[in-house]
């Protein structure tokens, strides 16, 4: 069975053959593209480019406050996951997660990244409403930055709360190029006396020859036409320009669970890690009993949904995807790709596991809170919040200054996951992603998007530049990246505020490559 091409071959023969096309009309003021996908996505006219004066005037009415110049470098390296395991990667320097990046709402960040990397990369800031043209989406949004150059991104940072940023080219988002963004909140309404940040990541780069584009080569010769043989090869394409590498099969069999709905995964990951450590070597924080403790939770996985709980605690949930809910306390969460939750927690005495267990896939990440003496729990730990109350996105209501004002919808959208294992055809209305696809929305609208999942696999749908009221009404929560499980449909709502090239993708990073990703477009 031939393999799938991937987005960036997609692109690239694109631009190859339209030589600045794409991004011609990303830069006029009004770029013209023909869609090519049915289910609302054909059509033709004009639309809003990413540099366009309707970009620049919504990027005016945010102001300019304050600047924070940041530099980062994507680049090779090695990277030690504790426990005596180090790997070769992709990171920005030399760390992981990457360095956290703090800024106030408010603040212009503005971050050069520079490319190290024998492949051209991105960078794109996961949830944030900022302007289009600093999106950072390859072929749609800004040339990709080639190796040995850079690209500087400049934008206001409107809205507090907890974001990160990785690259949207290929599967490289699935090394180690990823980090925390903390929005701060020059009012924030919450008093608490230390912060975690905790960030979530399954790990196979470097591991026995295994890359992410290996992964990904052998997941799109499907269940029937077989992978690459990953025993023929042991380079990892961190150490050398080949991308592909090989390693052993990593297509999982039998990841299954009852709450994303059947099949867990495709990926059987060797590694499950929060904040760049292994279990048996995790991160300690420390605090005082007693404390009142911020947990910012990013799962930045590539393929893996993350039950997580903190033995001996209660979770009160104060925000999900960075905006403010009314709170809500149980005793475990379940985060897709992509997906962020803010708690809160009062510190016990003594030490108490912090799990991560990769949901369907029989292995769990750690990190432990330590108060007082006594031995830390081994990597082994399971601790019994895991099976308690789970808290719920869909049963989450928003605080009332985030709510979406009651409007009947202008627009209805509707969107059908599709594809399956078999040939690892994964898209929107049976179409594989093209840079060209427009599915049209007018400034000023408020929107509804029905995605039908057609599918027997969950997914994480993430939608660039705006947050949606999840169940097709004002009164759900705030989100940008919601699950829709298998043969079920999600409903949600958004205001057109940010005009612009928007994508909408799946955020398993193997799905959306396979082709899971389709364009909202503001009309010109």
């Amino acid at each position: 069975m031939p393999t799938q091409p991937t987005r960036r071959a997609v692109l690239g023969a694109a631009l190859a053959v339209a030589g600045t096309g794409a991004l011609a009309a990303c830069s006029d003021g009004g770029g013209h593209g023909a869609a090519h996908a049915p289910g609302g996505a054909e059509d033709s006219g004009t639309y809003v480019s990413p540099g366009g004066k309707e970009v620049a005037a919504a990027e005016k009415a945010r102001g300019s406050g304050p600047v924070r110049k940041v530099s980062l470098t994507a680049t090779r390296t090695r990277l030690d996951l504790g426990g005596g395991t180090t790997v070769a990667s992709w990171a920005y320097g030399d760390r992981l997660p990457g360095r956290e990046v703090r800024v106030s709402a408010g603040d212009t960040l503005d971050l050069t990244l520079a490319n190290h990397l024998p492949q051209p990369t991105s960078m794109h800031w996961h949830g944030l409403a900022l302007r289009n043209d600093m999106d950072g989406v390859p072929g749609l949004t800004q040339r990709a930055i080639a190796p040995g150059g850079d690209f500087r991104y400049r934008f206001a940072v409107p809205h507090p709360g907890t974001y990160w940023f990785h690259p949207h080219s290929g599967v490289q988002q699935d090394r180690g190029l990823y980090a925390p963004l903390i929005v701060e909140d020059p009012k924030e309404p919450l008093a608490y006396d230390k912060e975690w940040v905790v960030v979530l990541d399954d790990w196979v780069d470097g591991v026995a020859g295994s890359t992410p584009d290996a992964v990904l080569k052998e997941l799109s010769g499907g269940m029937s036409g077989g992978g690459m043989d990953h025993g023929a090869h042991t380079v990892s394409g961190a150490e050398e320009d080949d991308p592909d590498g090989g390693g052993p099969s990593r297509m999982t069999m039998g990841a299954r669970s009852e709450v994303l709905g059947g099949d867990a995964g495709d990926v059987a990951y060797p590694y499950y890690l929060v904040n760049g450590r292994v279990p048996d070597d995790p991160e300690t924080f420390r605090a005082r009993a007693g404390d009142r403790v911020r947990l910012r939770i990013i799962n930045a996985g590539g393929d893996t949904a993350f039950r997580v709980a903190l033995g001996g605690h209660r979770l009160t949930v104060t925000h999900t995807d960075g905006f403010p809910v009314r709170h809500a306390t149980g005793d475990a969460l379940l985060l897709g790709m992509g997906e962020r939750y803010d708690v809160l927690v009062t510190a016990g005495d003594g030490v108490f596991p912090l799990v991560a267990l990769a949901e369907g896939k029989k292995a769990a990440a750690l990190a432990v809170l330590r108060t007082g003496g006594g031995a830390a729990p081994a990597a082994s730990v399971r601790p019994e919040e895991l099976d308690g109350k789970l808290v719920e996105a869909g049963r989450l209501v928003p605080d009332p200054s985030v709510a979406l004002a009651g409007r009947a919808p202008d627009r209805t959208i509707r969107m059908r996951l599709t594809g399956g294992m078999a040939d690892y055809d994964w898209a929107f209305d049976g179409q594989p992603y093209t840079a060209g696809q427009r599915r049209p929305v007018e400034a000023g609208e408020r929107v509804r998007v029905v995605f039908d999942n057609g599918t027997a696999m969950w997914h994480p749908l993430h939608l660039h530049g705006h947050t949606f009221a999840l169940g097709g009404n004002a009164a759900g929560a705030r989100k940008d990246t919601a699950i829709v499980l298998p043969h079920r449909s999600l409903t949600v709502e958004f205001d057109a505020d940010n005009p612009g090239l928007w994508m909408v993708h799946c955020h398993n990073v193997y799905h959306a490559e396979a082709g899971m990703m389709t364009v909202l477009g503001y009309r010109g």
